[in-house]
């Protein structure tokens, strides 16, 4: 639980203008209904309770948040803000910390990329955030690790809400309404305005009041072990960097209209072309040059400059400068011998399961039965199913199912899969049975 006072709504007419308004306490209610309509209904928030702080920039100022984070109490709300869309890197541009007795901070890594010494002194302590997956790398880089965490978007499926963003959360369970339109804002441009910092602010002014609003559903439900099994897994694997895919060109948005292994080696050659750019510039691989240009130019084959500049998406200055560049790249494409053109990959785990009637029958009913296993399983427990087991565990299960189908067998192979024990307790009983060959009807 939050050490920080329990706080109350206002009623909206006390609400003066734009003055920083008192957060509320977090009142916890079943997954499903809807915010109190007391008090005149949801409140906008619209200031932090102690204002917008200016950003830290230098190492004293560093310094003298360690010292207050130190001598908070109770848990510690975070955040970062990246520039997806706009840079390469998926580094943090901003983070964000909020703690009882230690008020909010906002730091700029880009002067101040290591932040160990403030790991040091909240390290211990549990962190909360809302879908951490997406921060917990970022936040690796400049040296905060979380060794405990409280995720409050997952705690939100794992309690059977349909909206689990954090401006819905908030406004349900604690009555107040939060502002979006910067979440997709360039937070690498300099300096941040101080609109977008107060909204940086804002998402964790009341982080630690949500935590406590569901933390309090969960242990409503009985799923209390089952969110503490799923944030420890996140503390273990969600600093980890994305996996490199062998071909991450294949992913060239609209490709599935390039016909011919010539064609996708022009993509191929304009993606690595583009994302040599992009990588150099630090920008968005977008920016330097749209997938439908590439795709445009792959199905085209443009042997000059005039040619290749009448395709959609070559028309920008920036991306005319370039045309050199596309043009050699599809050169290179053009010169390749047949031996060296993109081959069909392999495909990892089972096929397509629409192609599973025709290719294994047996292994079809195998999966229709597990699937209405895991659907059933999960309504019954008021789960998404795809929070129960992942899809492709399901896929992976059904197609090469354990030789000897027992409930131990079962059991570890869903661990492979890094299934959590709570998982695997609720789905091995029915899942054995449905992998059987003679299934109970």
């Amino acid at each position: 639980m939050t050490d920080e006072p329990p706080l109350r709504r206002r009623p909206t007419e006390e609400l003066p203008g734009n003055a920083p308004q008192q957060p509320p306490s977090a009142q916890p209610q079943p997954a499903g209904e809807g915010p109190d309509p007391t008090d005149g209904g949801p409140v906008p928030l619209t200031a932090p309770r102690d204002g917008t702080p200016d950003p830290v920039t230098t190492s004293a100022e560093l310094a003298e948040v360690v010292a207050r984070f130190a001598a908070g109490t109770g848990p510690v709300a975070l955040d970062a803000e990246r520039a997806s869309g706009y840079r390469y890197s998926q580094r943090a541009y901003l983070v964000q910390l909020r703690r009882a007795g230690a008020g909010t901070a906002l730091i700029d890594p880009l002067p101040l990329p290591d932040l160990s010494t403030l790991d040091a002194v909240i390290g211990e302590a549990e962190w909360v955030l809302h879908a951490a997956s997406q921060d917990l790398a970022c936040l690796a880089e400049v040296g905060l690790r979380p060794r405990r965490l409280f995720d409050t978007e997952l705690a939100a499926r794992l309690a059977g809400f349909e909206r689990v963003g954090l401006a819905a959360l908030t406004e349900q369970l604690l009555g107040f309404t939060l502002e979006k339109h910067h979440s997709a804002a360039d937070w690498s441009s300099r300096p941040l305005p101080e609109s977008w910092l107060t909204y940086a602010a804002l998402d964790v002014e009341m982080l630690t009041d949500l935590r406590d609003a569901l933390d309090a559903e969960l242990t409503r439900q009985g799923k209390s072990a089952w969110a503490a099994e799923e944030f420890a897994a996140l503390v273990r694997t969600g600093a980890r960097p994305p996996r490199v895919r062998a071909e991450p060109w294949r992913r060239t948005s609209g490709i599935h209209r390039v016909r011919g292994a010539r064609a996708q080696a022009r993509v191929r050659s304009l993606w690595y072309a583009r994302d040599q750019i992009a990588a150099r510039r630090d920008a968005a691989p977008g920016r330097v040059l749209p997938d439908s240009a590439i795709v445009a130019a792959a199905e085209l084959d443009p042997k000059d400059e005039k040619t290749l500049l009448t395709l959609p998406g070559f028309g920008g200055r920036s991306v005319r400068r370039l045309a050199r560049t596309w043009l050699a790249a599809l050169d290179d494409a053009r010169e390749l011998p047949d031996d060296a053109l993109p081959a069909t990959p392999a495909v990892e785990g089972p096929p397509p399961p629409h192609r599973w009637a025709e290719r294994d029958p047996v292994a079809a009913g195998r999966l229709a039965r597990c699937r209405e296993v895991v659907v059933r399983i999960a309504g019954e427990h008021n789960l998404p199913p795809e929070n129960l087991i992942t899809p492709d565990s399901v896929r992976r299960l059904a197609w090469s199912p354990p030789e000897e189908v027992t409930e131990d067998a079962v059991a570890e192979t869903l661990r492979g899969f890094n299934a959590r024990e709570w998982q695997i307790a609720l789905l091995t009983p029915e899942l054995t049975q449905a992998l059987s060959p003679n299934p109970i009807p």
